[in-house]
């Protein structure tokens, strides 16, 4: 990568990392679509997960004011147990086709939240699981989650505070599981690896401004503007394949 389009790169990801904190999302549902542009789609994956290590260690520090741990157990073990799952199963796909699903995915989260302002999941132990379920198959297979985890947290009406420590240390163990598979599948490569420490003062410093807009803007503003967001990048990369 060019000192140019690392400068790029560098700030884009610095925005997904501020509008994945504030809109609940987490990050990979922008850094996903926007590393493409810079990387093969398998490396995307493989940087995704190492540098959302980082990310979730940051929300973790900054945001330790309590953790749900019955959702982190009802959530967090069937997100691991799939991610591992999709992450295995990414590598009998081809790049294209998971950019096309990837793009299609972007479009249709961003579109159903969007439009349907109001949808929640009922607050029960079966919705904790599904969600947790799909959104670590989704995680392991797309390298992005985050919104489904979102909407599920969502159910419980968390303190915004509660709700991102439990979404990070719920996607630390997703990020850790699909790190092993991707390594082993091979997406990690050497010659990617001088982008970590810029990702690690990436996370810390995106959540770090993330957390401050928090206190001056409602939630579902930036949400909003988030999923306009989401929506564009999708149908960009939609595009780009097609």
């Amino acid at each position: 990568m060019t000192t140019e389009y690392l400068i790029y790169f560098t700030l884009l990801a610095i925005v997904a990392e501020i509008l994945g904190t504030v809109g609940g999302f987490g990050s990979s549902l922008f850094f996903v679509p926007v590393a493409g542009f810079f990387l093969d789609f398998h490396s995307v994956l493989g940087v995704t997960a190492l540098f959302h290590l980082a990310s979730n260690i940051s929300k973790i520090t900054l945001f330790k004011n309590g953790f749900d741990k019955k959702l982190i157990l009802n959530i967090g073990v069937p997100s691991v147990i799939f991610v591992i799952i999709g992450a295995y199963l990414s590598k009998f796909f081809n790049n294209h086709l998971l950019e096309i699903v990837l793009a299609v995915f972007l479009i249709s989260i961003s579109l159903i939240l969007f439009v349907f302002k109001k949808l929640v999941l009922k607050p029960t132990l079966i919705n904790s699981i599904s969600g947790g379920i799909v959104s670590g198959l989704t995680a392991g297979l797309l390298g992005t989650g985050g919104a489904i985890r979102g909407l599920t947290l969502a159910a419980f009406n968390l303190n915004k505070n509660v709700f991102i420590a439990t979404s990070a240390v719920i996607d630390l163990g997703i990020d850790l599981s699909r790190s092993i598979v991707y390594i082993s599948n091979g997406y990690v490569h050497k010659h990617d690896l001088y982008l970590i420490p810029i990702l690690m003062a990436v996370g810390f410093s995106g959540t770090y401004v993330g957390k401050k807009l928090l206190t001056y803007f409602s939630e579902s503003q930036f949400k909003a503007t988030t999923l306009i967001l989401v929506f564009t990048i999708g149908v960009i990369a939609l595009i780009r394949q097609l």
